[in-house]
């Protein structure tokens, strides 16, 4: 469904990405892992068009562009197929749960209001929401906050969601509730790229992990072969790290 190629991207002398590839297939849920720094975000805007990137191609069903070189046609094109869920919920503070979903389906997709609110409703009460329609985001919680977030792009009917970290500016505590949505959205059969450093959900979720690093994809495999058989030094000090000693998966 998503084939990108050779993705390179220079923030001043700092190169970021180092020729990146990556294919994902329709009900796909991909995990990126690595270290901070790594390219996984920047990976993702790229192929969302925040950033640019400075070389690279993506071909996404028929659609084919230079990542670099993109038209307006070209980028809208790509971005009716896609929804972003950012870390910091990115919500308008001025406009209730509902209008923040709905307002990408009628001024973004051109949706009659009336149908806009319909949609929108209807992704709120997906991600346990339907009381909170005229809250403002300073009445809800951070997992809220992010919870109307992910139903924004729901509401868009996307091929993929692309997830930058969306538990990494919550309380410890309201992760869960995040992850609990994300999970029935997957098991719906919902296509996610997932950039996160939740590795219960890699682990569970995912049907393929990636580790970044430096700007490179360093091991791509299942849960199981990340998890319990890396094959490279550099993944499996990574691992070493970060999980938890009692963790099920052990290297």
């Amino acid at each position: 469904m998503l084939e990108i190629k050779n993705v390179h991207k220079t923030f001043g002398k700092n190169e970021i990405l180092k020729g990146v590839d990556l294919t994902i297939d329709k009900g796909d849920v991909v995990v990126i892992l690595g270290p901070s720094g790594s390219g996984k975000t920047t990976l993702l805007r790229c192929i969302n068009f925040l950033e640019r990137a400075d070389e690279g191609t993506a071909s996404f069903d028929t659609i084919q562009v230079d990542l670099h070189n993109a038209s307006k046609k070209d980028i809208l094109a790509i971005r009716k197929k896609t929804a972003f869920v950012f870390q910091n919920y990115n919500l308008f503070n001025n406009k209730t749960a509902l209008e923040n979903v709905a307002e990408g389906l009628y001024i973004g997709r051109g949706l009659k209001k009336e149908e806009a609110l319909k949609i929108s409703k209807e992704a709120l009460n997906r991600v346990g929401l339907a009381e909170k329609y005229d809250a403002y985001p300073s009445q809800l919680s951070g997992g809220q906050q992010q919870r109307v977030g992910i139903a924004r792009a729901v509401a868009l009917n996307p091929d993929i969601i692309l997830f930058d970290e969306p538990t990494s500016a919550l309380d410890p505590e309201l992760v869960g509730e995040v992850l609990t949505v994300m999970k029935d959205i997957a098991r719906e059969g919902t296509t996610m790229l997932v950039v996160t450093h939740e590795m219960s959900f890699a682990r569970d979720v995912a049907n393929r992990v990636i580790f970044m690093d430096g700007g490179n994809v360093v091991e791509e495999g299942t849960p199981h072969e990340i998890f319990v058989q890396p094959k490279e030094e550099r993944t499996k000090r990574f691992l070493q790290r970060v999980l938890p000693d009692d963790y099920s998966y052990h290297i």
